[in-house]
C-alpha cells in the first residue's frame, strides 16, 4: 500500500467515544468558561473601580463632617490641624494624597507640605466648589488619579471648603488585577472539576453502550434495518409496557397498514396478533406456528418473550403469510393438471394419428373418413365443450384432470351443459376454487372408493358478480350427525392425519366473502353448494 492509501484510510478512521465526549465537553466547558470570564473581566473592572469610588467618597465624606476641619478652615492654611489629620487618614487608607482646600481653592493640606496655601490644580473642583460631589479623573502634582471631591458645611450649612480624595490609578488597575486573577482560578478549578466530570461520564457511557463505539452502534443500527427491511417475513416487537416499538415493511404490508392501522399501544385491524403479544408479554410463553386470519389473510405465526437477566422486557412476533404460499401451490397444481391432461391428450392422439396412418397405407379410405369424423365428434363433446363454457384454462385443465381422474378410478365425472365461468377472477378468488373444486371432488372419489360405478356432477354458474359452484355425487353420504361438525379441522371418518381438506376450504371461501353449505342423504346423494365473490364484470351464463 503507497503512503498516499496509508494516509487515507488513517484519515478515515473513526474517533473513539471517549476521544469525542472528552473534546466536545472540553470544547463546551472552556467557551462557557471563557464566555464567564470575559464578561467578568468587564464586570469586575466596572465593579472595582465603582467600589474604589465608593471608598473614596466615604473618607471624603467622613473628614468633611470633622469638626476640627470645619473650625480650621476659618483660619490661615498654615495656621491648621488639618495637615496632621489628613496624613493620617492618607496613610491608614493607602491613599495617594488628601487634600482640603477652602472656597477659593487655596490648600489646607498634602502629601507635599511645601505646596500648602497654593492653590489646587484642576478645574474638576468647580462643581465642588457649587456644592456638588463629583468624580473625575486628572493629571495632578502627584500624577494621574482618580479624584473624589465632596463639599464642606459649617454649622448653619454654609459651604466652607472642599474635602479632595485621591487614588493613584496604578492602584486601581493593581485592585482590578487582583481580582480578575481571583476569577481566573476560579476559572481553572472550574475546567479540572469539568474535565474529572468529562472523564466519569466517559465511563457510564462506555458501560450503558456496552463498550461500542458511535460508529459500531451506527453500523450495527443500519445493519438492522437492512435486515429487518429485508425480511419477507413480518416482525411486530412489544416493550414491556405494551408499546408497539418496531414494525418492518413487511408487517405493514401483510396487515394493510396503509390506514396507519398501527399506533404506539395498539394494532387496531390485526388485534389477533395485538393480543397474542400481550399474552406472551404476561405469561412469558411462547406461542408457535399458530395459524391467524388477519384482513382475509391466513398467516403463520411465532411470538416469543424477549427476556434479560430473567426479566420480560418485551415480546415479539414474526408471521408470514400462508394464503400467498397456498395460492402460490393451488396455481402450480392447477397448471401441473393442466400439462398433464394435455400431455395424456397427446399421447392419445398420437395413438389416434398412429390408427389412421395405417388405414392409409391399407388405403380403407372409408375407413379413414369415419375414424377421423368420430375423433373430432369425441373431441367437440368432450374438450370443445368445456373450453367454451369454462373460460379460464387453469381451471379448464384443472377440470379436465379431474375428468381422467375419475375414469382412472372407474367413475364418471360430468359437467353440468348450464356451466360458464369468465376467465376474470383475481388471484384469491382463483386459489379458492381451485381449493373448493379440488377437494370436493377428493372428497367424492374417496367417498366412492367401495363403489364399482359412480358419478360425480359438478355446474359452475357465473351471474351479476357471484359463482355458483355446487358438486354432487351419488355415493353413501353423510350421516345427519356428522353434518355440522365436517368443516372442523382434524375432523374424520377415515382415520387420523386426515380432516383438513373440507376446513381448508371453509376457511378460503369466507376469507374473501363466500360461503358453503351441504346436504346429504345417507345413500342417496351429496351436495355442496359453494359461493364466491367472482370479478367476471357484465358477464354472465
Amino acid at each position: 500500500m503507497s503512503s498516499s492509501q496509508q494516509g487515507t484510510a488513517a484519515r478515515k478512521q473513526p474517533m473513539k467515544l471517549n476521544t469525542l465526549v472528552t473534546l466536545m465537553l472540553s470544547a463546551v466547558i472552556v467557551l462557557v468558561l471563557l464566555s464567564v470570564h470575559m464578561f467578568y473581566f468587564f464586570q469586575i473592572g466596572a465593579a472595582t473601580r465603582a467600589q474604589l469610588e465608593d471608598k473614596a467618597m466615604a473618607v471624603a465624606r467622613t473628614l468633611a463632617k470633622f469638626p476640627e476641619i470645619q473650625h480650621a478652615l476659618i483660619l490661615p492654611p498654615n495656621a491648621t490641624s488639618i495637615q496632621p489629620i489628613a496624613k493620617a487618614v492618607q496613610e491608614s487608607n493607602n491613599l495617594l494624597f488628601v487634600v482640603v482646600t477652602n472656597m477659593d481653592t487655596i490648600r489646607y493640606s498634602h502629601l507635599n507640605p511645601e505646596l500648602i496655601g497654593q492653590h489646587f490644580i484642576g478645574t474638576d473642583i468647580e462643581p465642588a466648589i457649587r456644592g456638588h460631589e463629583n468624580v473625575s479623573v486628572n493629571q495632578g502634582v502627584l500624577g494621574r488619579a482618580m479624584r473624589v471631591y465632596t463639599p464642606v458645611y459649617n454649622a448653619q450649612h454654609k459651604q466652607i471648603g472642599v474635602v479632595v480624595v485621591g487614588i493613584s490609578l496604578s492602584a486601581v488597575t493593581d485592585q482590578i488585577n487582583q481580582s480578575r486573577w481571583s476569577i481566573l482560578w476560579t476559572i481553572l478549578i472550574g475546567t479540572f472539576a469539568g474535565a474529572i466530570g468529562t472523564l466519569v461520564l466517559v465511563r457510564v457511557l462506555k458501560r450503558i453502550l456496552f463498550g461500542l463505539e458511535p460508529y459500531e452502534i451506527s453500523t450495527l443500527f443500519e445493519q438492522r434495518q437492512a435486515i429487518l427491511n429485508s425480511l419477507k417475513e413480518g416482525v411486530v416487537a412489544m416493550d414491556d409496557q405494551a408499546q408497539v416499538t418496531l414494525v418492518n415493511q413487511a408487517a405493514r404490508s401483510l396487515l394493510n397498514d396503509s390506514m396507519g392501522t398501527i399506533s404506539g399501544d395498539r394494532i387496531y385491524d390485526a388485534s389477533v396478533i395485538d393480543d397474542h403479544l400481550r399474552d406472551v408479554l404476561h405469561s412469558g410463553r411462547a406461542r408457535r406456528d399458530e395459524e391467524l386470519n388477519v384482513n382475509g389473510r391466513v398467516l403463520l405465526s411465532n411470538t416469543v418473550p424477549v427476556r434479560t437477566q430473567g426479566r420480560i422486557i418485551g415480546a415479539v412476533c414474526t408471521f408470514r403469510d400462508k394464503t400467498e404460499i397456498s395460492q402460490l401451490m393451488q396455481r402450480l397444481t392447477g397448471m401441473v393438471n393442466y400439462v398433464d391432461a394435455l400431455r395424456e391428450r397427446s399421447h392419445e392422439f398420437m395413438n389416434k394419428l398412429h390408427v389412421i396412418l395405417g388405414l392409409l397405407h391399407m388405403k380403407n379410405y372409408t375407413q379413414v373418413e369415419s375414424y377421423i369424423l368420430k375423433t373430432a365428434n369425441n373431441y367437440q363433446t368432450e374438450i370443445g365443450f368445456l373450453l367454451d363454457k369454462i373460460k379460464s384454462p387453469v381451471i379448464a385443465g384443472f377440470l379436465l384432470s379431474k375428468i381422467n381422474r375419475a375414469s382412472d378410478c372407474g367413475h364418471r365425472l360430468t359437467i353440468s351443459d348450464a356451466s360458464f365461468l369468465p376467465d376474470s377472477g383475481n388471484e384469491q378468488q382463483m386459489a379458492a376454487l381451485i381449493t373448493v373444486i379440488g377437494n370436493l371432488i377428493e372428497n367424492a372419489l374417496d367417498a366412492m372408493s367401495e363403489q364399482v360405478e359412480g358419478e360425480i356432477h359438478v355446474m359452475l354458474h357465473y351471474q351479476n358478480g357471484w359463482l355458483t359452484c355446487e358438486v354432487s355425487d351419488d355415493g353413501p353420504g353423510i350421516e345427519a350427525d356428522h353434518l355440522s361438525t365436517i368443516f372442523e379441522k382434524g375432523f374424520s371418518t377415515k382415520g387420523e392425519n386426515r380432516g383438513v381438506g373440507l376446513f381448508l376450504l371453509q376457511q378460503q371461501t369466507e376469507n374473501i366473502g363466500g360461503s358453503v353449505s351441504v346436504e346429504s342423504e345417507p345413500g342417496v346423494f351429496t351436495q355442496f353448494l359453494v359461493q364466491l365473490p367472482w370479478d367476471g364484470g357484465n358477464q354472465s351464463a
